[in-house]
């Protein structure tokens, strides 16, 4: 049985609306996929939702699309907020993947004293987001917002909002029993390779929102800490319950 193909478009999705496709796009539909004329394609945002669309032009010189119907509505995952020490390239490219399909619903550059990423590329984070969300069938694209300093976003940290801190060292070994306590929304805060400081430790010891998980007795990799975390989430709090 033949898989339609998902895009994820900024464009206005509605019956009967015509869409002209980016380069990068219809390359992937005529080139990649070898899709013609007439072959359907579902797109989605996360204002309109998915919809089934067919082809109307699919050549060298572009290609593009028509809008019939909605098959699907928006249905944003479970409210929690992935904030994170940006990490380099490769590494990034995967926690980014990574985040989307355990349901993150928005990510949250989070600059710390040991971050290691000098710059952090926002346009292809949020192109990654975009490929992710495309494979593990969301109707939904997580928001990427801008980096933020620690103390900048603790310090302005929406009322309500519980913050998951992964913390090799809390009381509480067993994560599941820790995060009884918690409830939505909420996020989860992975810091740097190097870990947070004394400083930063304290700041979010001294925190009535924050609490502490930990995640075992080994010592994780930024991106499996990711992971680890944001599956205990959606175990304990999410869509997976």
């Amino acid at each position: 049985m033949k898989t339609t193909p998902r895009l994820h478009l900024e464009a206005e999705l509605a019956a009967g609306r015509d869409i002209a496709l980016a380069r990068e796009q219809a390359h992937y539909l005529t080139t990649v996929l070898r899709l013609a004329a007439g072959d359907a394609v579902a797109v989605f945002n996360s204002r309109d939702g998915e919809w089934l669309c067919h082809l109307t032009e699919a050549s060298r010189k572009g290609a593009a699309l028509r809008c019939e119907r909605q098959s699907a509505a928006v249905a944003p995952p479970p409210d929690i907020d992935y904030c994170f020490a940006p990490l380099k390239h490769a590494r990034l490219d995967y926690v980014v993947q990574k985040a989307t399909e355990l349901g993150a619903r928005r990510l949250r550059p989070v600059i710390t004293q040991r971050t290691i990423a000098e710059r952090v590329n926002l346009e292809r984070m949020r192109a990654n987001v975009s490929e992710a969300a495309e494979q593990c069938n969301l109707v939904f694209v997580p928001e990427v917002a801008e980096p933020r300093k620690l103390a900048d976003m603790l310090s302005q940290w929406e009322p309500g909002r519980a913050l998951v801190h992964c913390d090799e060292t809390a009381a509480i070994a067993d994560p599941l029993t820790a995060l009884r306590a918690v409830t939505l929304p909420a996020a989860v805060l992975v810091g740097p390779e190097g870990g947070f400081t004394a400083a930063e430790k304290a700041l979010l010891q001294s925190l009535p929102f924050v609490t502490p998980v930990s995640l075992g007795p080994r010592i994780m990799r930024a991106d499996t800490a990711a992971i680890a975390v944001l599956t205990l989430m959606q175990a304990a709090l999410g869509d997976w319950r």
